[in-house]
C-alpha cells in the first residue's frame, strides 16, 4: 500500500488553487493567530484578520470533499484589556462563504504553565471549530470511544423510573438521557472537550500542537487512504501523524526553514522528489512522499 504526503512550500491561497475540486477528506489546521508569530508568519492584526482568511477558506471550500469535515484550530487575543472578536466575525463571514459551522471543540491544555496577570487568568483551552460543507458528512465515532468510567459501578446499580426512560434537561437545550442505555457497556461516546497535555515532541517550532490532536480528528474523520489536508503546515504534525495512520497527506508551509525541517524528518523515511516537468525520482518503494 503506497501511502503519499505532498510537501508544498509557498504562500496557501496561490498553492491551494493548484489542487482539484473536491479532492480532501479532512482539513485540520492552526493559522498564525492575530498578531502572533510575527517573528517568523509577520502577523496579521485583528481587525484585518477575517480579510486576510476568507481568500483561504474559500479554496479550502472548494477542495473539500461535500461529506468531508475542516477543523480549525484557533483562538482569540486580548486587545487593550477585552478580547477581540475576530474568531466570531470569521465564523460569521464563513457561514456566509458557504460553510457550515456544525460543532465546536475545546482542546484543554491540561498541563498549561500558571501566569499571574492584573485582571485575568492564563488560557488554558483553545478552540477546534468544525465547519462542513454539508449535513451528512462522514464520521466515525466509535474510533474515538473513551472507558465508561469508575462512575458508572454505582450510579448503575439502582436505578430510578427516570433512569429508564430519556429525560429532557430542564434548560430546554433539546439534550436527554437515558440511564439505562449505559447499563453492560464498557466504552461509551466522549465528550467534546479533549484533554491533551501541551507538549509535544517538536521544540523547533513556535506553536507545535501534540501529535494526539490532529491523531484524535483524523480518526474521528477518515478512514485509512482518506486525504488529509493541512495548509498551514508548520512543524509537520499533522502530516507525520496522516503518514503514520495511513491516510495520504498534503502540507503547504510558507517558511523555508519550516519546509525545510519538515523535509528533513521524512526524507529518511520512503521518498519521492517532484521536481516541475519532471518524472518522480523513487528512492523507497513502500511509500511517497512529493515535495515541491
Amino acid at each position: 500500500m503506497e501511502i503519499r504526503t505532498d510537501l508544498i512550500l509557498g504562500d496557501s491561497v496561490k498553492e491551494l488553487k493548484k489542487l482539484p475540486d473536491n479532492s480532501v477528506d479532512l482539513i485540520i489546521t492552526s493559522p498564525p493567530y492575530a498578531d502572533q508569530r510575527k517573528d517568523t508568519y509577520g502577523g496579521i492584526h485583528p481587525n484585518k484578520y477575517v480579510e486576510w482568511f476568507l481568500p483561504i477558506s474559500k479554496e479550502l471550500l472548494r477542495v473539500l470533499k461535500p461529506d468531508g469535515t475542516f477543523i480549525l484550530n484557533i483562538k482569540e487575543k486580548v486587545v487593550n484589556g477585552e478580547r477581540s472578536t475576530y474568531v466570531m466575525e470569521l465564523i460569521i463571514e464563513m457561514r456566509k462563504q458557504g460553510w457550515l459551522w456544525t460543532e465546536e471543540f475545546i482542546w484543554h491544555k491540561k498541563n498549561s504553565f500558571p501566569g499571574k496577570w492584573p485582571n485575568r487568568f492564563r488560557d488554558s483551552w483553545e478552540r477546534l471549530i468544525q465547519f462542513n460543507k454539508s449535513k451528512n458528512f462522514n464520521m466515525y465515532q466509535d474510533e474515538v470511544k473513551i472507558p465508561i468510567g469508575d462512575w458508572a459501578k454505582g450510579r448503575l446499580k439502582n436505578l430510578s423510573d427516570t433512569d429508564k426512560v430519556r429525560d429532557n434537561a430542564k434548560n430546554g437545550s433539546g439534550f436527554g438521557k437515558n440511564v439505562s442505555n449505559w447499563v453492560g457497556k464498557e466504552t461509551v461516546y466522549p465528550t467534546n472537550v479533549l484533554h491533551l497535555a501541551t507538549e509535544c515532541n517538536n521544540k523547533n517550532h513556535s506553536a507545535a500542537f501534540p501529535e494526539e490532536l490532529p491523531e484524535w480528528f483524523i480518526k474521528l474523520f477518515t478512514k485509512e487512504l482518506d486525504t488529509v489536508l493541512d495548509p498551514f503546515a508548520g512543524s509537520g504534525t499533522t502530516l507525520f501523524v496522516s503518514n503514520r495512520m495511513k491516510r495520504h497527506s498534503i502540507g503547504i508551509e510558507i517558511m523555508p526553514e519550516y519546509y525545510e525541517m519538515i523535509k528533513s524528518k521524512i526524507r529518511p523515511v520512503e521518498l519521492y522528489i517532484l521536481e516541475p516537468k519532471t518524472k518522480y525520482e523513487k528512492t523507497r518503494p513502500e511509500s511517497s512522499y512529493a515535495i515541491r
